[in-house]
C-alpha cells in the first residue's frame, strides 16, 4: 500500500511512541512532519524520526501542510475536539489519544465534522493483544450463554512518593476532563464492550468517586482535583450489569479481575500483558459443575503501538471504519458522562445514548 503521510502533533513520551510505531511501519507510514510548542521536543523529534518539517502549532501543521494526509493528536484532552475538527475540514485524517475528548457533546461535534475523512481514537489498544483478540474470537461462539454481569475491577496500591512528579494534566479535570476513570477506564470499557461484540446497550449508571486520600496529598501535582478512585454499576438495556471499580494510590493492596459471567459459563482475564498469562472458560455442565479450559496462554508486553497504528492506516486507504472509530469511543464517553454526573449527583443517571 502506499504510505499514508503523516503529521504528529505532541512530541512529548506519547507522541515519541506513536512515531516510534509509524518508524517501524515504512510500509504503512512516512513521517512527513511534527508540531510541539517546546522547540527542543520538535527538534528532537525532526531528527530522529526524519521528519521533513517542524511546526510550533498543530493548528499550523494542519493549516499549512498540505503534503500531511492524517494527524496523531498526542497532548492532554482539552482542544482536542477543536483540532479535530479543524482537521476534518482540511480534508486530514486523525487518530486522536485517549481520552477521546472532554465530554460527549465534543465527540458528536467531531463525528459531525469528520466527513469522508477517518477518525479514531487510541483507547482500543488493548483489545489488540493477543489474548483479547484470541477472547473476542472464543465469545462470538456464544459459550457463555446470555450475559449476566461484567466485572471490571483493578485497584492500584500506593507505592511511596513519587520518584518523578506525575505530570500536572494528569489528575486536572480543566486539562484532561478527569483523572483515572478517564485514564485508563476508556481502555476498559472499550476492552470489554469490544470482547462483547459491542452488544451491551448501557442505559444507566450508578456511581461514586473519591480524589487522593489526604495523608497522601502530597503526592500528586499541587491543585490535582480529579478522581483517583470510583465505583459504578452501570445496567444495559437487556438486563446485563457491568460493575466497575478502579484506583490508583489506593489504600489496598493490589487487587484487580476482569471477567465476564453468563447463564451457561464464565470467562476469566487480565487485560494487562503478563508472562504466563491465561484465559480461562469456566463452563456450567449439568452433571460436573463447573469445568474449567484454558482458552489461551501466553506471555504478552505493553506494546501494541504498531498494531494500531498499522489498522489506521489501512483504514484511511481501505476507506473503512478504524478498530477505534469515534462511533465507539462516543459510547465510552457517553458512560463516562454518565459515571461523573452519577456521583455529582448523588443518584442513578440515565447514559444519553
Amino acid at each position: 500500500m502506499e504510505p499514508v503521510r503523516l503529521g504528529v502533533i505532541g512530541c512529548g513520551v506519547i507522541g515519541k511512541a506513536h512515531l516510534t510505531a509509524a518508524a517501524a511501519l515504512p510500509e504503512h507510514y512516512r513521517i512527513v512532519a511534527v508540531a510541539d510548542p517546546v522547540r527542543e521536543r520538535a527538534a528532537e523529534a525532526k531528527a530522529k524520526y526524519g521528519a521533513a518539517k517542524v511546526y510550533r502549532s498543530g493548528n499550523a501543521l494542519i493549516d499549512r501542510d498540505d503534503e500531511v494526509e492524517m494527524v496523531i493528536l498526542a497532548y492532554p484532552a482539552r482542544g482536542r475536539a477543536r483540532m479535530t475538527i479543524r482537521a476534518f475540514r482540511r480534508g486530514k485524517h486523525v487518530l486522536t489519544e485517549k481520552p477521546v475528548a472532554m465530554n460527549a457533546r465534543e465527540v458528536r461535534r467531531m463525528i459531525e465534522a469528520r466527513g469522508d475523512c477517518v477518525g479514531g481514537c487510541c483507547q482500543c489498544r488493548c483489545r489488540l493483544y493477543d489474548h483479547a483478540l484470541a477472547a473476542a474470537r472464543f465469545l462470538a461462539t456464544g459459550p457463555l450463554g446470555k450475559i449476566r454481569l461484567v466485572r471490571v475491577r483493578d485497584l492500584v496500591p500506593s507505592s511511596g512518593p513519587p520518584k518523578r512528579p506525575p505530570p500536572p494534566w494528569r489528575l486536572n479535570k480543566r486539562d484532561n476532563g478527569g483523572g483515572i476513570l478517564v485514564n485508563w477506564g476508556c481502555y476498559d470499557l472499550d476492552y470489554v464492550l469490544g470482547l462483547t461484540g459491542w452488544s451491551l446497550r448501557p442505559q444507566w449508571a450508578l456511581a461514586q468517586t473519591w480524589t487522593v486520600p489526604p495523608m497522601i496529598e502530597s503526592h500528586v501535582p499541587a491543585g490535582s482535583d480529579a478522581e483517583t478512585y470510583f465505583a459504578a454499576l452501570i445496567r444495559c438495556e437487556g438486563g446485563e450489569v457491568i460493575s466497575f471499580e478502579r484506583g490508583e494510590y489506593m489504600p489496598c493492596s493490589q487487587d484487580e479481575a476482569w471477567q465476564i459471567l453468563g447463564d451457561r459459563g464464565s470467562l476469566r482475564l487480565r487485560m494487562k500483558p503478563s508472562k504466563d498469562k491465561t484465559v480461562v472458560h469456566d463452563e456450567l455442565t449439568p452433571d460436573r459443575g463447573v469445568v474449567s479450559h484454558v482458552v489461551w496462554r501466553g506471555d504478552e508486553g505493553w506494546q501494541t503501538g504498531p498494531a494500531l497504528l498499522k489498522d489506521f492506516a489501512e483504514a484511511v486507504r481501505d476507506g473503512r471504519p478504524p478498530l477505534g472509530s469515534l462511533d465507539k469511543a462516543l459510547l465510552v464517553q457517553q458512560i463516562t458522562d454518565a459515571i461523573f454526573a452519577s456521583a455529582a449527583r448523588g443518584r442513578a443517571v440515565k447514559v444519553a445514548t
